[in-house]
């Protein structure tokens, strides 16, 4: 996860260009020849673009870009202690 990735995407994309974006990684992971670091760097890739479309809604719910980035990093980091 990369917050400067994550508000990148999210300050220059819309939420239906991010979900589609989601839908044709999973797909690419899906075949059979996708090795190990391919696969690594996708789900690094869907986490970011989900981050952003989380931010996002946070955003249109008006909170603010800093505090929508820091919440969705405390929410993540916060799932990996458990």
């Amino acid at each position: 996860m990369k917050l400067p990735v994550i508000k990148h995407f999210q300050k220059n994309n819309d939420v239906q260009k991010l979900e589609h974006t989601i839908e044709v990684l999973e797909s690419f992971t899906e075949h059979r020849s996708v090795k190990e670091e391919e696969m690594d760097v996708v789900g690094e890739l869907i986490t970011n673009i989900a981050g952003a479309i989380e931010m996002d809604k946070m955003v249109k719910d008006g909170m603010s870009e800093k505090d929508a980035a820091n919440t969705f990093a405390k929410r993540v980091l916060g799932s990996i202690d458990k």
